[in-house]
């Protein structure tokens, strides 16, 4: 149901909601991106763990200093590709918390929008029912007048 007080606001909620979709969709996206940086992790931090026990073996076996070199190296590397994986991460984490405040914000705006539209239409309701009791009072009163001129012009003559 629309008045022409609400037409304007219809158009805006129209527009806001579409916006909190685009929010909500964003919030998805953020929380597959964290999804898979946590995936991501878990699978780094699993190969880190089977790569030390593989090597602990090979140490135990044979365990020159090239072997050494070669397992330290790997290891700073790893632990500097999880190092930036995990900066990624809590970034990541931010950007889903603020696309999460952004959401609320979003559908606090829908809401008092749409409040805002059901108050009118009830005000423009409350209106429109004054109006016809006024119009059902006034048709009654002349009625009765009628009545009261017709039963009074016989008495006349």
């Amino acid at each position: 149901m629309s008045t022409p007080d609400t037409e304007s606001l219809q158009v805006l909620l129209e527009r806001e909601e579409a916006e909190r979709d685009a929010t909500a969709l964003a919030v998805r996206q953020a929380q597959d991106h964290l999804q898979r940086l946590q995936a991501q992790m878990t699978q780094f931090s699993q190969h880190r763990a089977d790569y030390i026990t593989r090597w602990q073996q090979q140490f135990h076996q044979s365990g020159g200093i090239e072997i050494v070199h070669c397992y330290r190296s790997f290891m700073q590397r790893l632990d500097q590709a999880m190092s930036q994986l995990s900066l990624q991460q809590r970034q990541a984490e931010l950007n889903l918390q603020r696309q999460r405040h952004r959401l609320v914000e979003a559908e606090t705006r829908v809401a008092a929008i749409r409040k805002l539209i059901s108050r009118r239409l009830e005000s423009h309701e409350l209106t429109q029912q004054r109006r016809e009791q006024k119009q059902t009072d006034e048709a009654a009163q002349r009625a009765a007048w009628l009545s009261r001129q017709s039963h009074a012009l016989p008495a006349l003559g």
